[in-house]
């Protein structure tokens, strides 16, 4: 069972993928996006860096970079042994913040990430849904906001990422689950394993 969680930032992604890492048992990988791998966090640090200027295209590239070396040394081998993988963000951010937001066109994003991945794409992806302006709030409260790159991008970036995360849950109703995040972690802990029929 290969399972990703989505969402804007603040929405809790990292919390509940550990969360749900631990529910499926002891042999789960959990992962996280871009990292995984010493390329994949080298090129998160430079990514998420504030003092780095990149293109909409090289960061899209970046990604996808990172994301083919994540499936092919630890992913695949992973769901071959029968592992289960939870991964804090895959595919679909990158259409949703590059593709969509970053004005980059979904159709090219898609692409890249049928190159980057092949067939190795989740089974189940879990969109944690909060409105921007509670994420801006979450994120102001815990002094996060403007710390990486795209933290900073504002609440109108925010709102871009969040209509585009919701496209892609209407496009494909049998891979997404979609939980409201408003609530508290073991709350939404809660409605994440009862939306993946996981017993908890």
């Amino acid at each position: 069972m290969f399972v990703s969680l989505e969402g804007i930032d603040g929405a809790g992604k990292s919390t509940q993928a550990k969360l749900l890492a631990g529910a499926l048992g002891p042999d789960t990988l959990l992962l996280r996006e871009p990292g995984g791998t010493p390329v994949g966090e080298r090129l998160r640090g430079l990514l998420k860096d504030p003092a780095t200027e990149l293109s909409a295209r090289t960061e899209l590239l970046l990604f996808t970079a990172a994301r083919a070396e994540l499936v092919e040394s630890v992913i695949r081998p992973a769901l071959a042994a029968g592992r289960a993988v939870v991964c804090d963000r895959f595919m679909d951010s990158t259409v949703a913040y590059q593709g969509s937001a970053r004005g980059l066109g979904v159709e090219l994003v898609a692409e890249l990430n049928r190159i980057a991945v092949g067939d190795c794409r989740p089974d189940r992806t879990v969109l944690l849904r909060l409105p921007p302006g509670e994420a801006d709030s979450r994120g102001a409260g815990r002094g996060e906001f403007g710390s990486d790159r795209f933290e900073r991008e504002g609440s109108a970036f925010r709102a871009a990422v969040a209509q585009a995360f919701e496209d892609l849950a209407a496009a494909e109703p049998q891979r997404f689950v979609v939980v409201e995040a408003s609530g508290g972690v073991d709350q939404v802990h809660r409605q994440v394993l009862e939306a993946l029929a996981v017993g908890g």
